[in-house]
């Protein structure tokens, strides 16, 4: 009875440290995602800002922009990733740059990195969409 107990208590919180520290290890295929398309009454000046806005509302740090293009930093904490937001009147595109700390890789052609990335492009490309359609 006793050694059963124990074995329900202690064997979930011994494995638990050990199970956080390899899911933080993960690493998934690093793909661009695909183009957003912009509303055709959407200017450019409203596409920037939907980008802008997005971006900034999520952490990332602006550190280049010109007419079509921003360049942006997630540096929260010891790990960074850079993005580059190509934009105009039709499309954006949201590419990866660089990274550190985040086991970015290539291996057999193939590239990967740590698996919160992929979640927040994903973030940013629902936020632009959802902005762009608010942008109307």
């Amino acid at each position: 009875m006793m050694r059963s107990l124990l074995r329900k208590t202690w064997l979930p919180v011994l494995l638990a440290p050990a199970l956080v520290l390899l899911m933080g290890f993960r690493q998934v295929p690093l793909v661009d995602p695909q183009p957003i398309p912009v509303p055709a009454n959407a200017s450019q000046a409203q596409v920037k800002q939907v980008v802008g806005m997005a971006l900034t509302s999520r952490g990332w740090r602006i550190v280049k922009n010109v007419p079509g293009e921003m360049d942006a930093v997630y540096d929260p904490r010891n790990f960074s990733a850079t993005i580059a937001v190509h934009y105009n009147v039709r499309q954006i595109q949201i590419n990866y740059v660089t990274s550190n700390n985040l086991r970015y890789e290539v291996k057999n052609g193939v590239r990967y990195i740590h698996t919160n990335y992929a979640g927040w492009i994903k973030n940013l490309v629902t936020d632009i969409s959802n902005g762009l359609m608010l942008a109307k």
